[in-house]
């Protein structure tokens, strides 16, 4: 693999990284299977194209697809899934269902024609990069995915709210007692997890497109994400989303036939010897 090819896997690590994120925020931390994670990627990325096509403004399409999937998830949480709390099989088919809806909204508002997100003069072109001449668009994925990571850190580990998080999960009744609203904290933590779903639909839409089938491809590689780098783990998703970015450019360029092997081969053989993953821990 020539070091192109390491770029293009590492920008769409960071891409992944930015969803898969959310995910674990939601799925790791909080226990909430919700598989319309998929769907809010991809309603993301379908707002914030028809924001930034009619606005011009790539920066309005990203605050729009943050603010819309947070209010969809904050819908989704308190409208639907805190009926089901604590059943994951009740969670499982009610995301599920959520997905479908959401996946059918967006064919009927959107068609099934494929579209790219427009970005800003600045990051069109290229930029040489150890002796290469690289999209710059990539590049501010790059680095965006490394900022998030970062701030994610910072919230989780030198916050007050990240404290509460982790206390939260641990001892949610603890928490309770000390008159905390642990019930508010865990919605805030799933309409981030959400808000990063939309942004990375904004953001998977500049270079990868929107199309009907994306939801359902992005949660896939997004479960891998999370499985391999273990439930709850900010450092382990990273570690893993640019493994499978990696294997999956490895994939496709040496083995197209088997491109998805490629990435759940080896998830499956680390699964045999780490079964909650590289970073994770038991629930």
């Amino acid at each position: 693999m020539n070091a192109f090819q390491l770029l293009n896997g590492a920008t769409f690590g960071a891409l992944l990284f930015v969803v898969a994120s959310g995910f674990t925020l939601i799925f790791g931390l909080l226990r909430i299977v919700n598989l319309a994670h998929g769907a809010l990627y991809l309603a993301g990325g379908y707002i914030g194209f028809s924001t930034a096509a009619h606005s011009g403004s790539f920066l309005l399409g990203g605050a729009a697809a943050i603010l819309a999937v947070g209010l969809l998830g904050f819908a989704l949480d308190q409208g639907l899934l805190r009926f089901v709390r604590g059943h994951e099989l009740r969670e499982v088919l009610l995301t599920l269902g959520v997905a479908f809806v959401l996946n059918d909204l967006a064919l009927v508002i959107w068609g099934g024609d494929s579209f790219t997100v427009p970005i800003p003069d600045a990051l069109r072109g290229g930029v040489r990069v150890f002796g290469l001449f690289y999209p710059k668009y990539r590049l501010f994925v790059l680095a965006t995915g490394v900022i998030i990571f970062v701030a994610l850190l910072l919230l989780l580990h030198r916050t007050r709210l990240g404290a509460l998080i982790r206390a939260g999960v641990d001892d949610p009744e603890m928490v309770e007692a000390s008159g905390i609203n642990i019930r508010r904290v865990f919605l805030a933590t799933f309409v981030l997890g959400a808000a990063l779903a939309g942004f990375g639909g904004l953001m998977g839409g500049a270079f990868l497109s929107l199309y009907p089938s994306a939801d359902a491809e992005i949660l896939v590689f997004s479960l891998a994400v999370v499985i391999i780098g273990g439930r709850g783990s900010i450092v382990g998703v990273a570690i893993a989303s640019l493994l499978v970015g990696l294997l999956n450019t490895l994939g496709q360029v040496m083995f197209p036939e088997l491109a998805y092997f490629v990435i759940f081969g080896p998830m499956v053989c680390l699964l045999a010897f780490r079964p909650y993953g590289l970073l994770g821990r038991p629930a």
